[in-house]
């Protein structure tokens, strides 16, 4: 539930004037058994994690290294020679892998 942080807040005397019985109807009244069009489309598009993806074919151009690329030891990311911090038995780390 959406909570409005700019809005008033209530006094502990305001907050146990409230009924069960109205905190209920409020409840109700709130929610309804209509689904939006967009969301239910959203919904059949979604794959959840572990989907069976054997029958898809994907397609991916792979580009060779770069003269002014390296590819850090640590992350194994490919990365800028700007990124280099330091170069260890000849293998080389990113900034990030640094520490």
């Amino acid at each position: 539930m959406a909570t409005d942080y700019d809005a008033p807040r209530k006094t502990d005397d305001e907050l146990s004037e409230d009924s069960i019985e109205e905190l209920k109807s409020r409840r109700t009244d709130k929610q309804s058994a209509v689904v939006d069009e967009d969301e239910a489309e959203a919904a059949d598009s979604y794959e959840l994690p572990g989907a069976d993806l054997s029958g898809e074919e994907l397609l991916v151009r792979v580009l060779p290294a770069q003269a002014d690329e390296f590819t850090c030891s640590s992350c194994f990311l490919v990365r800028h020679r700007s990124q280099i911090a330091r170069e260890k038995n000849g293998l080389l780390y990113c900034k990030d892998c640094e520490g």
